[in-house]
């Protein structure tokens, strides 16, 4: 087998490992808002129906869905939508780089989950498994 060829084949299973990841890492960003774990926010607990728990919910469940593989393509839609709308919510205003103003972690989040959406959950997922890819 070439090397390419390997790497042809290894491609799936790369975006299933990818998804795992990266949705691990959303999940505490909606966790942390939500119920303060596994590190809690500076300040007083976030209201849950406040722009701000909101999107806490929808960083946590879009998170675990997308862990899971299910509903991959929509939740990771959402979730590239949630991260657009926070760039420009609330770091698009404090200048134009995404370095300066805080925002690339929000930028790439927004990419990689829209890549979810066009790409699909990969071989490891109950997508697959129900046979929804």
């Amino acid at each position: 087998m070439s090397r390419s060829s390997f790497a042809r084949s290894m491609a799936p299973h790369l975006l299933s490992l990818m998804r795992f990841v990266v949705a691990f890492l959303f999940i505490e960003h909606g966790g942390q808002k939500l119920f303060g774990y596994p590190v809690a926010l500076p300040g007083p607990p976030i209201a849950l129906f406040s722009q701000f728990g909101l999107a806490g919910m929808i960083e946590f469940c879009g998170g675990l869905l997308l862990f899971l593989g299910l509903f991959t393509r929509w939740a990771a839609f959402v979730l590239s939508g949630e991260m657009a709308a926070a760039y420009f919510l609330v770091h698009a205003g404090k200048g134009f780089w995404p370095i300066a103003n805080q925002g690339e972690l929000a930028v790439l989040y927004c990419f990689v989950f829209l890549y979810f959406a066009a790409a699909g959950a990969g071989p490891w997922s109950l997508d697959r498994l129900l046979g929804k890819t």
